[in-house]
């Protein structure tokens, strides 16, 4: 995994409407692969909107927020349009 800033959000613009959770924690630099992503998932490390998330293949939108509570932080991601 990266050493993404636990201090400061994470913008990740998307060109389309939707975005799968595991592509945009790999996108935002949370994560390195798939692996990573499932593993915090299945850890409970994750949360989208305020909502614990399990699912790597839940779809974000413009305007939604992910939190991944990692031991240097946590990390906050949001969503934006391009």
């Amino acid at each position: 995994m990266t050493d993404a800033a636990a201090d400061s959000p994470i913008d990740v613009p998307i060109r389309d409407e939707m975005i799968r959770l595991g592509q945009l924690l790999k996108l935002a630099g949370v994560v390195d692969d798939g692996t990573d992503a499932k593993f915090l998932l299945a850890d409970e490390a994750v949360r989208v909107n305020g909502t614990p998330e399990d699912r790597r293949g839940r779809q974000v939108r413009p305007g939604d927020t992910v939190e991944v509570s990692l031991p240097r932080g946590v990390v906050v991601v949001r969503v934006t349009g391009r």
